[in-house]
């Protein structure tokens, strides 16, 4: 039998965050991407949702032997969905059984505000992996297909909150404040940032470590 996948369109884009085997590009049809919060967190992070005649890039990997403890908790403010459409290289090998995307819980989405902002911690990251993955047109393609860009973003470069923050090239910073000067309001609040990290709930997962399969211990998710 063999391993099932996990799609990943946020944080697990970027390899160095995680070491899941079998990685590979592709796009999945029928999910968006998009800003939201649930109450379950103090920050707003990235889900897939359903959306007819959409697509996103990103990456899947193989969760080996279908152990998906690490992972779940990793994403536990989510649930995993199958996806039903999957498009990937090689376009002729044999199609993969099993590919789940995780996806927000429903009763607890609401919207990002104010109080509750996107990490730019986060952004950076993401962004991180689709430069890498898919280029400086991949990138652009993130921004622009993701919903919900009306929200705002908190600046925590300096002083990262999201466990899995990552060293950005000065070319890479400068590609996520150019497409965000355009789409979102960027805070500078230290108040706000001393809060998030004081009123993190004490049972959620903040492991620093990079993901491995099996580790019961995981993060902040993302997707």
């Amino acid at each position: 039998m063999s391993d099932p996948f996990f799609f990943g369109y946020g944080s697990l884009v970027n390899r160095a965050t995680h070491t899941y085997p079998q990685v590979e590009r592709a796009r999945v049809r029928g999910w968006a991407r998009q800003w939201k919060r649930t109450r379950l967190r103090p920050v707003a992070f990235l889900t897939a949702v359903e959306a007819d005649g959409e697509d996103i890039d990103g990456l899947i990997a193989a969760v080996p032997g279908a152990d998906w403890a690490a992972l779940d908790e990793r994403e536990w403010a989510y649930r995993r969905n199958p996806v039903a459409e999957i498009f990937h290289d090689p376009a002729d090998r044999p199609p993969l059984s099993d590919i789940q995307i995780y996806r927000t819980v429903i009763e607890e989405d609401d919207s990002p505000d104010a109080h509750h902002p996107v990490l730019l911690s986060y952004i950076d990251v993401v962004v991180q992996g689709y430069l890498r993955e898919f280029g400086t047109a991949g990138a652009e393609r993130f921004f622009a297909t993701t919903h919900g860009w009306d929200t705002v973003v908190l600046d925590d470069r300096a002083a990262p909150i999201y466990p899995r923050h990552q060293s950005l090239t000065e070319d890479e910073m400068r590609v996520v404040d150019r497409h965000l000067s355009g789409l979102a309001e960027v805070i500078c609040d230290t108040a706000l940032r001393e809060e998030i990290r004081q009123h993190r709930p004490p049972q959620e997962p903040a492991s620093e470590q990079v993901q491995t399969p099996g580790d019961l211990r995981a993060g902040l998710a993302s997707r």
